[in-house]
């Protein structure tokens, strides 16, 4: 997001003074004695189905690990961030280093180290939700798991959205984590013939009967995820895709989530509770549409395609096993654009989380703010190449 990297210096200079406060050491945790994780789970089933797991109980066995008994109590500020480079994940670590967390930060290992999390001031780790044996240690120490990761787009669904959230419900219980936020998607529980909400909805049902203390936060859509699909095209003058279905969706700003998130995390009338979170209004496809174009100040070129054609793409590679997962996608594509709205009414959640509607921003307000600064960055890359060709 533009507004994001505008100020990720301010977080920086925020994120070394705290480090210089507090005497930080920023560094990937070291492997340290793991509890036994010998804790008895409730059967693996949801909707009627058995699904099958890679489970990370004992994983530590195997390793050695022996029961440690009760601790030195953790600190109520420590956490760990899962999915912490996500569009969701990074929002929640920015918001909470901000508040005074003590923020870790389970990153898969990758080419590209994830520094930006460092210099804001967290602390990463690695681990591997697919490799449930590498999960254990980066929980050690950690009262409260954040849990805003998915599976990325070439990696089978239930790969890491079910076997390894599995994994990770069960260390968090086996090692003693206080408490467990976990992100789902509204009306999951409606469309079990759709992979990845069936997923999202049995893990739910998971943590649930886990016994750990646990928020479950159901959501609608993001915001920044509008500007990819919308307004960087309409820009660039390339085609805008988009259907014929009413569709309407309450997007929501992921800073206003993750500020929601930690209001959550600190209210006990919370726990035990299922959370929708919505944008103050829903919108269809359509109306964003027109929106980003005046905004933008140029038309659209937009290419519809009918909900018919998705149904039978969805029918077409469900014949062929290499295609199974393209299925599966195209099956939440296809009920994200028929006839449903994705919004609830958030008078009672404001109230249970004490913040005010007026505080929360509109997609109107967050597309302005991105289309008044890119146009201006835009402008004065232009004034720059006419400044260039005169001296040429």
């Amino acid at each position: 997001m533009i507004l994001d990297i505008l100020d990720e210096e301010r977080h920086r200079v925020v994120a070394r003074k705290r480090r210089q406060r507090a005497g930080l050491r920023l560094s990937t945790l070291s492997p340290e004695p793991l509890l036994s994780l010998s804790t008895s789970f409730p059967s693996e089933k949801c909707n009627g189905k058995q699904l099958v797991t890679r489970s990370a109980i004992g994983t530590a066995e195997a390793t050695g690990a022996v029961n440690l008994g009760p601790g030195t109590p953790v600190r109520p500020t420590t956490i760990l961030v899962v999915g912490s480079t996500g569009t969701l994940g990074r929002q929640i670590v920015r918001r909470a280093l901000d508040e005074g967390y003590d923020v870790r930060c389970l990153v898969r290992p990758r080419p590209a180290p994830a520094d930006f999390l460092r210099d804001w001031g967290a602390t990463v780790v690695n681990a591997d939700l697919s490799k449930p044996e590498t999960i254990p240690a980066t929980m050690v120490g950690v009262h409260t798991v954040i849990d805003c990761a998915t599976g990325r787009p070439e990696e089978p669904i239930k790969t890491v959205d079910w076997e390894g959230k599995v994994a990770l419900i069960q260390c968090a219980k086996a090692m003693g984590i206080q408490k467990y936020v976990f992100y789902s998607i509204h009306n999951c529980d409606k469309h079990p013939e759709v992979p990845l909400m069936e997923i999202k909805y049995c893990t739910e049902k998971f943590l649930q009967d886990s016994g750990l203390t646990h928020v479950i936060i159901r959501l609608c859509g993001f915001m920044q995820g509008l500007i990819g699909q919308y307004a960087v095209p309409i820009l660039e003058e390339k085609s805008v895709w988009g259907t014929d279905a009413p569709t309407r969706i309450a997007y929501m700003d992921t800073q206003d989530i993750a500020r929601l998130t930690l209001v959550a995390l600190r209210n006990e009338k919370c726990n035990g509770k299922l959370l929708t979170f919505a944008g103050p209004r829903a919108w269809t496809t359509q109306e964003v549409i027109t929106l980003c174009e005046r905004l933008a100040g140029q038309d659209a070129n937009v290419t519809t395609v009918p909900v018919s054609v998705l149904r039978f793409t969805r029918q077409l590679t469900r014949c062929f096993e290499w295609t199974s997962d393209v299925a599966d996608r195209l099956a939440f594509s296809e009920v994200l654009t028929s006839d449903i709205v994705f919004s609830v009414p958030m008078t009672e959640t404001y109230s249970l989380l004490g913040v005010e509607q007026k505080d929360m921003v509109t997609l109107e307000k967050y597309l302005q703010d991105y289309f008044t600064n890119i146009l201006k960055k835009l402008k004065g890359l232009k004034a720059q190449s006419k400044q260039s060709d005169f001296y040429i």
